[in-house]
């Protein structure tokens, strides 16, 4: 077993450097640059706008944000609740204090960059998730990269095989993402908390080499999944727009209270994210601090693994929404992006600086040993003693429970794309029996894998964007002049409206 797991290691190694290190990160930072100069900075010229069109128009009596306009679609609200599912996970807890702990406090930095311009490039995404979507045999909408890949990029000369061949590499990576950061990654971070603070004192024994207590929460996992699961996306959605608001409002809470606490070291903590974030070398007791290098791709990558701009997952649940304007579910992924990244996961940063496990001074662990899996249960015990422990413990399920979720979701479609709509219903329940091998793995391959497949999911995904970047501007441009200008012009929402 041992030499299985470090063949296993060997290999995703090799890749995951080649994908986040040498390719995955300038391609990423690039197509979200590219794509907010070619929209005119719609995140900042438009901000009023999408801000009433998205989270303000759920405070509007009847409205269209809120409706399902049949049984085979989601409401607007139910697809971002499905996708803040998916995206608010581990990589808004434990990815965070992971950022901080090995990239150090300037990784913070790089996440807030990261997303600022991932705004655009998963409103891009939707966008063209929306415009080449199309029903299935079970007259549902499916939509995603595999779609704008094949039929959009494939329709630029010479680049129909190109775009079918990239269809299905963004198939076969999302199919193997779902089980990495979709599921295993996910309960692996779960089960390290529910032990931490639930069985610290609870010895079961082990069976074959696996400590029971985790079996055993893998086992009730496996059970509450596949009740959610096998119902399909209608019954992901409800549970999603039921769940995901008010573990999101109760976690913002609690943070504040600490924020508020650690009120006095404040001005300390902003200063070391800009400080660190440049790379300046922190030297105490003859412990150099981490290069820029690392704190640059610390940051990015752990902001795009929380919230998941360029990856092209959440558009495929994006796109079974009831909305026809793809520009509207597209500024409903602007939102996304920004309260993942710049709300909650700048709350977590704020969590772990004024942990005292940090050194704000020097930016590196005082503690060299730091576990990053249990750093921000740590910090709320801090303040809050067991409960707040017991808090995060129950936090990270919740969050980490919905990601699986709405990324068995993603995994369905991506089967559908390849196999069909029969084959979805085996997919579904190996995705559920997968769920145990989260439980008993070790926290660092569960993690590796899923950053492996993040990025392998990226690359034909931002070909596909990059590429179709002419289209999006000019659907972009068609709305604003038809929903803002006011002017009399055609719609363009659908590709088949050029047929």
């Amino acid at each position: 077993m041992d030499y299985v797991l470090k063949v296993i290691t060997d290999v995703n190694n090799v890749i995951y450097d080649f994908v986040w290190v040498k390719s995955g990160l300038f391609l990423l930072i690039g197509a979200g640059i590219i794509l907010t100069c070619c929209t005119k900075f719609f995140q900042i010229s438009h901000i009023g706008h999408w801000w009433r069109e998205t989270i303000g128009s759920i405070f509007v009596k009847n409205s269209d944000s809120l409706k399902k306009t049949d049984k085979k679609t989601i409401s607007q609200f139910q697809a971002l609740c499905t996708a803040l599912a998916a995206t608010i996970g581990t990589g808004n807890i434990a990815g965070v204090s992971a950022a901080i702990v090995l990239g150090g406090p300037g990784a913070v930095f790089w996440m807030w960059v990261a997303a600022f311009f991932g705004m655009m490039t998963n409103f891009s995404e939707n966008v063209l998730g929306i415009y080449y979507r199309r029903r299935n045999a079970d007259g549902e909408w499916s939509g995603g990269a595999m779609y704008y890949l094949k039929y959009g990029l494939g329709k630029y000369k010479y680049c129909k095989h190109i775009g079918s061949v990239l269809a299905v590499l963004f198939a076969i990576f999302a199919i193997f993402a779902s089980f990495g950061i979709g599921n295993m990654g996910q309960v692996n971070k779960i089960t390290l908390n529910l032990k931490s603070a639930f069985f610290k004192n609870v010895d079961l024994g082990t069976l074959f080499g696996i400590p029971v207590v985790s079996i055993i929460i893998g086992i009730v996992l496996i059970i509450i999944a596949a009740l959610i699961i096998i119902g399909g996306l209608q019954r992901i959605a409800t549970v999603a727009e039921r769940v995901v608001p008010f573990m999101a409002i109760f976690y913002i809470i609690g943070a504040l209270i600490i924020f508020f606490v650690n009120i006095e070291s404040v001005g300390a903590m902003f200063a070391s994210i800009f400080r660190f974030a440049f790379g300046v070398k922190a030297v105490a007791g003859g412990a150099a601090g981490v290069a820029i290098s690392q704190v640059i791709t610390q940051g990015c990558k752990r902001g795009v693994f929380s919230n998941e701009a360029g990856l092209g997952s959440s558009v495929m649940v994006h796109s079974s929404s009831n909305v026809k304007e793809p520009v509207k579910q597209g500024m409903w992924g602007i939102f996304e992006v920004f309260f993942d990244t710049f709300i909650v996961c700048t709350i977590t940063a704020i969590v772990v600086l004024s942990s005292g496990f940090i050194n704000l001074e020097t930016g590196l662990p005082v503690n060299p040993n730091v576990d990053d899996a249990t750093l921000v249960s740590q910090a709320f015990g801090n303040v809050f003693g067991v409960a707040g422990e017991m808090f995060i413990a129950i936090a990270m399920l919740l969050f980490a429970f919905t990601t699986v979720l709405g990324w068995s979701q993603y995994g369905t479609k991506a089967v559908e794309y390849l196999f069909g709509t029969k084959a979805t219903k085996v997919y579904k329940i190996i995705f559920v029996c997968a769920i145990i091998l989260g439980a008993v793995m070790t926290s660092s391959l569960a993690w590796d894998i899923s950053d492996t497949f993040n990025g392998l999911m990226m690359i034909p995904n931002l070909i596909g964007v990059v590429s179709l970047t002419p289209l999006v501007m000019r659907i972009t441009q068609n709305y604003v002049d038809r929903k803002i200008k006011k002017l009399d012009v055609a719609p363009l929402t659908h590709y088949e409206d050029e047929k």
